[in-house]
């Protein structure tokens, strides 16, 4: 009896959580401008209630494919292919090549790339739109696609998009991902027992 009651206490509990946690992100969200209150209510709708939010951001953990997905209360306007509010950032683990970082900042300057965390990221306002820019991206960086080739493709997908249609760019990654540890630390080019001599002066 003892077991059953805290049970249904436990139950009663993680409910109320939920609900309070639900009424919290809609409350937060509420003043948001549109383009990112649209974005907060798909990503909630597919992944459920935010693991982390403050004032200005909603943040997800482990969206496979992507280590987390943020979406940000700021809009940037973003006017390729089409006008639009970037709002919704989304982040894979990738080993981008350096050589290649110029060639994806000319291709899409939403495409983000950290060196030290081993991350690459996208950055629109739906998630269909960073699947097409990563797998473009990917493109890029085999060499299978231009830059210029690259950018042609992706404003004529988001074209079939508005018609209707569903080109595989926009629904799921089209090469896997490692599944070791990507992060570059870089090197050390100090003469650290100078450095540690002038800290303890």
């Amino acid at each position: 009896m003892k077991k059953r009651f805290m049970s249904t206490l436990m139950i009663l509990f993680l409910g109320t959580s939920l609900s309070v946690s639900a009424q919290f992100t809609k409350a937060n969200v509420e003043h948001w401008p549109e383009s990112a209150k649209k974005a907060a209510k798909a990503m909630t709708d597919k992944y459920g209630e935010p693991h982390q939010q403050t004032e200005d951001m909603l943040i997800w953990k482990d969206t496979e494919p992507f280590t987390h997905t943020i979406v940000y209360k700021e809009e940037i306007q973003h006017n390729f292919p089409m006008p639009h509010k970037d709002v919704l950032e989304q982040v894979i683990n990738y080993d981008v090549p350096v050589e290649k970082f110029s060639d994806l900042a000319t291709y899409d300057g939403s495409v983000i790339v950290e060196r030290t965390k081993g991350t690459m990221a996208a950055r629109c306002d739906k998630e269909a739109a960073n699947l097409l820019a990563l797998n473009l991206a990917h493109d890029i960086i085999q060499g299978t696609r231009t830059v210029d080739e690259a950018r042609e493709m992706y404003a004529g997908v988001i074209m079939q998009m508005l018609q209707g249609k569903e080109h595989g760019y926009l629904q799921k990654l089209t090469f896997g991902l490692p599944e070791e540890d990507l992060t570059s630390p870089d090197e050390t080019i100090m003469d650290m027992s100078e450095v540690k001599r002038l800290k303890n002066k």
